[in-house]
């Protein structure tokens, strides 16, 4: 008989049963990179966001876990509610607490139950509904107001069999890497134009004598780290508040994913060799990379497009990796031949008019996203066949 249990910090689950589970090198459902947000501090109760993550066992076999947060905000999440929670408010309710199981401020799809691999796709149907019930427990016992799964990609997105959940779409703008050997071959796939305005646009970085370096982390120097931590903090400066994250959260990962983290450096070769002018943080697995953060100390003109798009797409190529997820958001991408795609989050609330409520409105948004990425499609810059 499986056994649910609830614990207020991973490492109380500890490194060895959560990774257990974890049969890919997707990096950000790994025990390394949750149990450094919270050991840094970036994800606590004082920030909003109370670890609450469930493992599930049978016996001394651990058979499923999944990362789950009591929140009572709505911040570092990218699939926004805020007019869910202002219509709770609007009618006297209370839509804080919630609970939500992601990847703190980490809009990327993946992986967020993890099963045991050798289970029957029915056992797995079955334990996944199991899951679901022991949270909707869980959220009656803490009053919340319900459940939100963000950026699924498992069996938690199995939408025929989850009727109680609203499921939501939403869009990213990703690029795909189709056998290209050089960053010429996919500038081939482009209509002149596009591969024209693309190439003046890299061709600035030259001009300025600008000069990239992907360094891994286990060539990551204290130095090196605290530089790109500046960056990473002059980017939220200037929207007038600091980052979510801490230094100690990237010094941490530093040392435990440091096959799998990558800083791009810029440097303006007219100042120095050495004291880097912007920076972009990637994560990498077996076939995706994922561009995280960015900053720079000044502006120059086509850098970032540099840093975060085109020296990803470099590094693909030669890595041979799948597929680039930049980050959220942008439709400027779309131009330099990053495709929309679907993304997907489970919504299930405990009030059934509001339930009923956003599975009209996820209904109607689904059906205007659909139109608006037909229209991104058309705007691609590849070669009419």
């Amino acid at each position: 008989m499986p056994q649910f249990n609830f614990y207020s910090a991973i490492e109380q689950i500890g490194a060895d049963r959560w990774n257990t589970l974890c049969y890919t090198d997707y990096p950000f459902l790994r025990y390394e990179y949750l149990h450094a947000l919270e050991q840094s501090g970036s994800v606590a109760p004082k920030t909003g966001w109370q670890p609450c993550h469930l493992l599930v066992t049978e016996g001394e076999q651990v058979i499923a876990a999944m990362p789950l947060y009591i929140k009572n905000h709505s911040f570092g999440e990218y699939v926004f509610d805020w007019s869910w929670a202002d219509a709770y408010q609007r009618n006297g309710l209370e839509y804080y607490p919630k609970l939500v199981t992601a990847i703190p401020f980490t809009p990327c799809y993946g992986p967020r139950l993890m099963l045991q691999a050798d289970l029957s796709e029915t056992a797995q149907q079955a334990l996944t509904q199991q899951v679901l019930s022991a949270v909707i427990q869980l959220a009656a016992q803490h009053n919340a107001s319900g459940w939100h799964g963000l950026f699924l990609a498992d069996t938690l997105l199995n939408k025929d069999q989850h009727s109680l959940l609203n499921y939501r779409l939403g869009t990213q703008y990703h690029w795909f890497n189709r056998d290209y050997q050089t960053f010429d071959d996919f500038l081939e796939t482009f209509s002149s134009r596009k591969r024209k305005n693309l190439r003046k646009e890299r061709h600035k970085i030259i001009e300025q004598d600008i000069q990239h370096r992907f360094i891994s982390g286990a060539q990551l120097t204290d130095a090196q780290l605290h530089q790109f931590y500046q960056f990473y903090q002059i980017t939220y400066l200037k929207r007038g508040r600091n980052g979510y994250l801490n230094e100690s959260f990237f010094r941490q990962l530093r040392d435990t994913l440091r096959d799998q983290l990558h800083i791009c450096f810029a440097y303006d070769k007219q100042h120095s060799d050495t004291e880097a002018v912007a920076g972009a943080l990637f994560f990498q697995d077996e076939d995706t990379l994922y561009g995280r953060y960015w900053g720079a100390l000044a502006e120059y003109d086509s850098l970032h497009f540099e840093t975060c798009y085109y020296q990803g797409i470099e590094h693909c190529i030669s890595q041979q990796l799948q597929r680039f997820d930049p980050g959220a958001q942008g439709e400027h991408k779309i131009q330099r031949g990053f495709e929309p795609i679907e993304t997907w989050s489970a919504h299930w609330l405990a009030h059934p008019e509001f339930q009923q409520a956003v599975q009209r409105f996820t209904e109607e948004e689904e059906e205007m996203i659909r139109q608006e990425m037909a229209q991104l499609r058309q705007r691609l810059p590849f070669k009419k066949e």
